[in-house]
């Protein structure tokens, strides 16, 4: 027979104080050290600064990866949300992560109405999202400048919204939430491209399977009407943006789909190098990644095993539905060689309720959950040492702050030798360029003074050039240099 909705005795779960306060000090700190530490390179400042220019041009179609120069790496909701920020804030860094956050607390809410919804319980329901909002690389990444934490969000949107059409089949509610699955899937669309349809399916597809559930599918969801609002949705924006760069869905469907994920070596990427690593390496990350709470996931995992069982344990499919949520990622990415940490970003509202999920069946004390103050005395630390300095950030917010101060800096050139960090180019509103240490590329036409910021440890002399040091920090030097 089916499972009575979740009725276990306050006592096994973690109290309504106690979720409300590690939920609010996650989501509470996070947003205030949004403006307290710069851009980071490379990810950070490359979509920062794509933002900039997109908020500066006004072109809201193409992202750019310099001026006229266009990035047809990502769809472009990580350019519109951080514009949008410039737009209500200014430029600021701030201004450019705050969206991101809602985005990612936008998540946290989705999980907690799914399990309140499902164990009728507003405690549950806190659970969950507390759960995931001190995972502290989901809290961490919500507030960077990033694809993932939009992309998150619309998996979720579209895995939540799955769950509850088919939970109402053939009634008005589950025709609502089949509506908010194509929506889900076209957001995807616009948040990383066809690889959010590719997670969601490999999930449904093997949860549908089983059972006969997958009888029931074309009765689920709307299909007719949500393939159009789908393509009404996701399709207007591809066309336009292959209509104003000719070639992007060649190098976007086929190089960034295909080809980065399955060809190690390859080098088709126009905006940098591929991230190549060991095949398998996704699990290390996804390990390091749900901290504090892996531990747990696994622990469960083991008792489940001791005792016989598994995550279904009923007879709704919840528990295999949110492990395959889990595990899409997972096993996807577990054939790729080139991959980010923040790819596991999909798989975490997944944990956070499978954790919820398996303590309903098999309850940890309490206690335990107090691991979860770790994120927050962590974000303090972490912020702390950005702002404060005490660690040197990945940024060249500080070197170009000096070089804004110098009455010069508004007439003169700004160049950058050897290599122009993508924070460089941010932080200087695009002026920066780079210059190779090779002078005779350049040095003889440049007839005006200039800035240049190169290596405490370079030596590089500027024949017929007076260069005086303006400023220096641990890494940088800035030097102007004037025409004998």
């Amino acid at each position: 027979m089916p499972k009575t909705p979740f009725t276990s005795p306050l006592n096994t779960q973690p109290s309504v104080k106690f979720l409300l306060i590690l939920l609010a000090s996650c989501l509470v700190l996070r947003f205030i050290s949004l403006g307290l530490y710069p851009l980071m390179d490379t990810t950070e400042a490359r979509y920062g600064e794509m933002a900039r220019i997109m908020f500066e041009t006004g072109n809201w179609i193409t992202p750019m990866f310099d001026y006229n120069v266009p990035f047809w790496g990502k769809p472009p909701i990580f350019t519109w949300l951080s514009g949008l920020g410039f737009s209500l804030f200014g430029i600021n860094e701030f201004a450019a992560r705050v969206p991101h956050l809602i985005v990612g607390f936008g998540t946290i809410w989705l999980v907690y109405m799914l399990a309140k919804d499902k164990f009728q319980s507003t405690n549950m329901g806190l659970f969950s999202a507390a759960l995931l909002a001190s995972t502290f690389s989901y809290i961490l990444l919500s507030g960077a400048v990033m694809t993932d934490t939009a992309l998150t969000f619309s998996i979720t949107l579209s895995m939540v919204s799955f769950w509850q059409a088919w939970k109402h089949l053939n009634s008005n509610h589950g025709k609502h939430w089949g509506y908010l699955f194509f929506i889900g899937l076209a957001l995807g669309m616009l948040s990383k491209g066809p690889l959010a349809i590719v997670l969601i399916g490999i999930s449904l597809t093997v949860w549908l399977m089983p059972n006969g559930r997958w009888k029931k599918l074309w009765h689920a969801l709307p299909w007719g009407y949500g393939t159009l609002l789908f393509i009404v949705i996701a399709a207007p924006w591809y066309a336009i943006a292959e209509y104003k760069t000719p070639g992007f869905l060649d190098y976007f469907i086929v190089g960034e789909h295909i080809k980065r994920f399955i060809v190690s070596s390859w080098q088709g990427d126009l905006y940098g190098s591929a991230h190549e690593r060991a095949r398998g390496t996704i699990w290390i990350y996804a390990f390091t990644a749900m901290l504090p709470w892996s531990p747990l996931l696994i622990w469960q995992w083991i008792r489940s095993i001791k005792e016989g069982k598994d995550t279904e344990e009923n007879t709704d499919g919840f528990g295999s539905f949110l492990l395959l949520w889990l595990l899409s990622p997972l096993l996807f990415f577990s054939f790729s060689g080139n991959i980010l940490a923040s790819y596991v970003m999909p798989a975490m509202p997944a944990t956070a309720l499978l954790l919820v999920h398996l303590h309903s069946e098999r309850p940890l004390p309490n206690w335990l959950y107090k691991i979860g103050f770790i994120t927050p005395l962590l974000l303090i630390i972490l912020i702390s040492a950005l702002n404060l300095e005490w660690v040197h950030p990945r940024s060249q917010n500080q070197i170009l702050t000096l070089w804004k101060q110098q009455p010069e800096a508004i007439q003169n050139d700004l160049f950058y030798l050897h290599k122009r960090p993508f924070s460089g180019q941010y932080y200087s509103s695009g002026k920066a360029k780079q210059r190779l240490a090779n002078l005779n590329a350049w040095l003889p036409s440049q007839h005006q003074s200039f800035f240049i910021v190169q290596s405490k440890n370079d030596s590089t002399v500027y024949p017929e050039w007076m260069c005086e040091e303006r400023g220096k920090t641990i890494k940088e030097i800035l030097l102007l240099c004037q025409k004998l």
